[in-house]
């Protein structure tokens, strides 16, 4: 699709591959191999003469539908389907980054993705300098002669922190290294990091892309020249987006639009109740004045997104009362789901990271994030008022 459709017309229109059958939903093709009608055309599209499907490992025509519907909805030129959004920055990393490389990272990333860089990158020689996700003097007092990738989200999770992309941008490029930004948050719909200069976007498409949470995905989007090596490394290593997960996000796709405007308009008036409570110490959302970054948020962002986070005075077993006496919520750590989710960021989604490494990011023991869903928003008040 060449024409400028909207966001919410490219979600369900583009990336369109038929089969003779001229199916009108898209169809899946649920197998592992395909077969060509010759030798010369399996030899010519085994070394990239020809295009075409060869192995479902790192050719399928509906995951193809996925990347191709993505990328459209961020600019792409490329997008690279994964099993699942640490596959997809792992495939980054990988494909981009070599031994004795360095990358700059904010402070304040999901726990795995530290985990990523602290544990499994480090081995094989690539060396991580945390900093403030807010501070951009932080980033360019980091940069060292071999620093080849900047890497953030925004907002950040789970303390919504927002980074100013164009500014880290700018830093960026002033050494030579790439800016990868999680979009997870935001998607699409809210936010467009190459429009404000990344090189990268990462997602989980797990999170709000399915918006139901029923299958894990992730994608890496980027240039052509950049994606290329990416490719390289799935097609290699094999962590791979199976094709009926992505029917299922091209499912989710099509309401994408829709549920962010809803997620986005329940946290609000969330984030706006949870103000107003006396045991609530302090609220954490873009979307609302006090946060700190409210500014910027709206500036980068066309709304506060659907993560609300707030600390209740008493620590860790206030806290876990708050969880505990919900009747409705669920108490996992997913988010981007219809059914809201709550969950205790200390001791689950950055448990394994150090007591330090949480205190650097703001995690304290009083923390609860809140993955605002698609209920009636007086519902979700009423179940938190239990513990509150």
């Amino acid at each position: 699709m060449t024409e400028a459709y909207q966001p919410e017309t490219l979600a369900v229109r583009a990336g369109r591959v038929q089969s003779q059958f001229n199916e009108h939903s898209e169809a899946m093709f649920l197998t592992s191999s395909f077969t060509f009608d010759s030798a010369e055309q399996a030899a010519k599209r085994f070394i990239g003469e020809e295009p075409g499907n060869i192995y479902a490992r790192f050719t399928n025509p509906t995951v193809t539908m996925f990347e191709e519907r993505l990328a459209a909805l961020e600019g792409a030129e490329q997008c690279v389907a994964t099993a699942s959004g640490m596959s997809a920055i792992l495939a980054a990393c990988m494909g981009l980054l070599k031994a004795g490389d360095h990358i700059v990272a904010s402070q304040s990333l999901f726990g795995s993705t530290v985990n990523l860089f602290n544990n499994v990158l480090k081995k094989f020689g690539v060396e991580t300098t945390f900093v403030s996700a807010t501070d951009v003097a932080q980033w360019q007092a980091a940069i060292q002669p071999n620093t080849k990738l900047f890497f953030l989200e925004t907002p950040s999770n789970p303390l919504t922190e927002i980074s100013d992309i164009a500014a880290i941008t700018a830093v960026a490029k002033s050494c030579g290294a790439l800016l990868a930004v999680d979009n997870c948050f935001c998607t699409p719909i809210l936010q467009r990091p190459l429009e404000l200069g990344a090189d990268i976007i990462i997602h989980s498409a797990t999170k709000y892309i399915d918006g139901q949470g029923r299958v894990l995905g992730g994608a890496v989007l980027g240039s052509k020249k950049l994606m290329e090596p990416v490719y390289g490394f799935l097609r290699t290593t094999g962590p791979t987006m199976s094709a009926f997960n992505a029917w299922v996000f091209l499912k989710g796709l099509e309401t994408l639009k829709i549920r962010m405007d809803a997620h986005s308009a329940n946290s609000l008036e969330l984030a706006q109740w949870l103000e107003q409570q006396p045991n609530v110490s302090r609220v954490f959302y873009p979307g609302l004045p006090s946060h700190p970054q409210h500014k910027l948020a709206m500036q980068q962002q066309k709304t506060g997104g659907g993560i609300v986070a707030f600390e209740v005075k008493g620590g860790k077993q206030a806290a876990w009362r708050v969880i505990d006496n919900t009747k409705m919520l669920s108490i996992t750590a997913n988010l981007g789901d219809t059914k809201t989710t709550i969950t205790h960021p200390a001791t689950t989604t950055h448990a394994r990271i150090s007591p330090e490494a949480r205190a650097a990011a703001g995690i304290t023991d009083g923390l609860i994030r809140i993955a605002v869903g698609l209920e009636a928003p007086i519902d979700v008040q009423n179940d938190l008022a239990h513990g509150l």
